[in-house]
């Protein structure tokens, strides 16, 4: 038989089951074609996500009110509408294949059409002329199924946030009659969330040959998007700047503290085929592709699968900052719930085991709900021996007797192990070049053996937290060698994938994680907000207002719970006693103000040092900082509007806000001048979802009641004394 007689067969039979597959979707109804009225960062929506069968069954419909993404079905499956629902920005301006997957040294396109000569728009009725080529992989069924958690999360300590996301998963599996990949199935999977315009998309490779292959590339999403700039010369570096979609993965590392710095994935390329656009040299990064460009050659043995990396497509419909930090906070929030946990700790530094029982004792006499046993103290999580482990395992059940999580800190990359053991530059063929300099291979033995004592340590023991420091940081390693990867081409992608089997090991047993990398998406829990750990020696008056501008830069992308910030109790990377605050009993004013001023974020600090308290007068104000915070928690752990950042010259504060709550806004601010502040101030109350007539209620129970205008100002006439704060409750009357 002719191969072309033969590839028009089998995909006659392939349309076939999909057109038993697809009956059974609900049918589209054209009056969901309108806009969203209504704000959903304020008011959850609804409408439900759903996937829909057009009335012409021609095409597949991925819709939940606040966004749409339709695709063709015949005579391949292609994407060639992607709609805000909110502001009605069409995303596509140019149909692309649904993945790209590259084996053995060769690409496929898996579905997409061809056909599209204009591509600076797209028109629907084109695609009833267009074709799809023999050597793309053809859709052969599709599944809809509701979304399960990426994690089996169990949830151990106190949290905002108490369930994964709910919504609709679509899968669309593709085949190929190309012999050389005849055995190779291909899922591309698509998660629409309820409440929120976010997709999550992946792709799955299956090995079901009888041979093994190399897949050299995942190109999991490929968008033919709309530019939203004009410049006729450029380069597409100068050219990049927000969009109308923000686009997220689970494949980022580098230690920046923030995304966009850490992100390995997204590329903003150039299309030249789009030969309309005003870029004299075509320069116009106008094509999204996301995939990993370090990783090069995963072989994949017979039933062998891999899984691409998660991105996260959230439709934008603003440019402010601050709108757009909700909606990635909210984000998170759905897909990464566990990044709403926020547990009390301390940063214990313990020279033996009483201090660790002090410590403790203290935690649970002034309300803290957690201990941290920081780098520098007795507690090393790599001796596995009988005698570590059980000594441990007796101040975990101490710890616990108290009520009182325990945990400790481990430190992986950036540290010298051996030749054997450190990763190979592909450079010189040995051992240094990495980000630290010198860093281990967590694909090594020592690695593989590194991860096993910790989950041994972890398990034994009934460790509750565990401190990663230098975690995989992307680190490519050339040696050949080391069991856990194969060589230079496949280490980044073994590596990552042995850190987020760690993480979500931990995720799965309840055992909290910090981590100082962006693997939020995989099981961590927080990162530091986002400070230079030397300015912790500057003195503590220099220190109060630094750290509230940590504070303001690091809560506009990351919600409260999802940064740590610091505090040095005894001496830190230097200063002297103006930097510290041993003898805490000497310092009263500053320890109350540096707690208020994290606290009253919802932001966790490392309070690193030997103990909490080293009098009755200070356990009582650590005790009384705790429970004011406990009493308010709710809204201190929810997004912040921000007011104005410390510069030392006048008021600074921020704003929580959260229209599901009683209270309805938190507002904290500070005054670092030594003469009294009082002035009207203007507090933009949109997204606390209030209107009309509130109530405010300061910190000495004084109650005001203020109108909110129809641009959703209030104005309050506060007073601040010298260096000090003042703190007022929003409610709706």
């Amino acid at each position: 038989m002719k191969k072309g007689l033969l590839f028009v067969l089998v995909f006659l039979a392939t349309q076939q089951l999909i057109s038993q597959t697809i009956p059974s979707l609900p049918v589209w109804k054209e009056a969901n074609n309108t806009l969203n009225q209504s704000d959903w960062l304020i008011n959850s929506p609804k409408e439900k996500a759903g996937v829909y069968l057009s009335s012409d069954k021609k095409n597949i419909i991925l819709y939940n009110g606040l966004i749409r993404r339709i695709f063709r079905i015949s005579p391949n499956i292609v994407c060639y509408d992607f709609r805000n629902m909110i502001n009605g920005q069409e995303l596509i301006r140019a149909i692309e294949p649904e993945a790209i997957v590259t084996i053995d040294g060769k690409p496929y396109s898996v579905g997409g059409l061809h056909g599209q000569q204009e591509k600076a728009f797209f028109k629907p009725e084109w695609l009833d002329t267009f074709t799809k080529k023999e050597n793309d992989l053809f859709c052969t069924n599709v599944q809809v199924e509701n979304i399960k958690s990426l994690l089996n999360w169990e949830k151990k300590t106190w949290g905002l946030v108490d369930k994964y996301g709910t919504g609709q998963k679509v899968s669309f599996t593709y085949h190929s009659s190309i012999q050389a990949i005849s055995g190779v199935e291909v899922i591309v999977q698509y998660e629409l969330y309820d409440g929120i315009p976010l997709i999550v998309k992946s792709v799955l490779v299956k090995n079901n040959s009888d041979h093994s292959i190399a897949v050299n590339k995942i190109i999991n999403e490929s968008l033919g998007l709309v530019e939203e700039e004009s410049a006729v010369v450029g380069t597409p570096d100068q050219m990049k700047k927000q969009h109308g979609i923000y686009v997220e993965t689970n494949y980022a590392f580098n230690n920046a503290m923030r995304y966009d710095i850490s992100d390995q994935t997204t590329h903003w390329n150039v299309d030249s085929a789009y030969t309309s656009q005003v870029n004299y040299n075509y320069q116009t990064p106008c094509l999204l592709q996301i995939y990993p460009e370090k990783v090069t050659s995963i072989v994949l043995l017979p039933n062998q699968s891999m899984q691409s990396v998660r991105t996260h497509e959230l439709l934008m419909d603003s440019y402010d900052r601050e709108r757009r930090g909700l909606m990635i906070q909210k984000m998170y929030a759905t897909v990464a719930p566990w990044t709403a946990q926020n547990p009390i700790f301390m940063h214990l530094v313990s020279a033996n085991d009483e201090e660790v029982k002090t410590a403790v004792d203290q935690c649970a006499a002034t309300g803290y709900e957690a201990l941290i046993l920081s780098f520098g103290s007795h507690c090393d999580m790599e001796d596995t021996s009988e005698l570590n482990v059980k000594k441990w395992k007796y101040l975990a059940d101490y710890a616990h007797s108290k009520g009182i999580q325990i945990g400790s800190y481990s430190l992986f990359s950036s540290r010298r192990i051996d030749d054997e053991t450190d990763v190979i530059s592909p450079l010189t063929g040995k051992p240094g070049g990495a980000f630290f300099g010198n860093a281990p291979c967590m694909g090594s033995k020592w690695g593989l053996t590194y991860i096993d004592k910790l989950k041994y340590f972890i398990s034994s023991t009934g460790f509750d937290i565990f401190e990663n420091d230098g975690p995989y940081p992307g680190d490519v390693c050339a040696s050949t060698v080391h069991p856990g990867h194969s060589g230079l081409d496949d280490s980044q992608w073994k590596q990552m994938q042995l850190q987020k089997e760690l993480y979500h090991w931990c995720n799965e047993h309840g055992v909290y994680v910090n981590a100082p990398d962006w693997y939020f998406l995989d099981g961590t829990h927080k990162i530091g907000i986002g400070y230079r750990e030397v300015n912790f020696s500057l003195s503590r008056e220099q220190q109060k207002i630094i750290n509230r501008q940590n504070i303001h830069d690091g809560t506009f992308e990351k919600s409260p719970s999802m940064g740590w910030g610091f505090v040095p109790l005894t001496r830190y990377q230097g200063g002297g006693p103006e930097a510290v605050l041993e003898p805490l009993q000497d310092h009263l004013r500053d320890y109350e103000m540096l707690m208020v001023q994290y606290y009253g974020a919802g932001v966790q600090a490392c309070y690193r040092g030997p103990r909490l308290y080293d009098t009755e007068k200070t356990k009582q104000l650590v005790a009384k900082t705790i429970s004011w915070y406990k009493q308010y928690r709710n809204i201190l752990n929810s997004p912040i509007i921000h007011l104005r950042r410390a510069d030392g010259r006048e008021w600074d504060g921020f704003m929580h806000v959260n229209p599901s709550l009683q209270d309805k806004a938190f507002v904290m601010l500070f005054n670092p001048t030594k003469e009294v502040i009082k002035q009207t101030i203007k507090l933009p109350l949109y997204y606390a979802g209030v209107t009309n007539t509130i109530s405010i209620t300061d910190k000495n129970n004084k109650r005001l009641t203020v109108h909110v205008n129809n641009n959703h100002v209030a104005s309050v006439e506060v007073e601040i004394k010298p260096e000090d704060y003042s703190w007022y409750v929003v409610k709706q009357l």
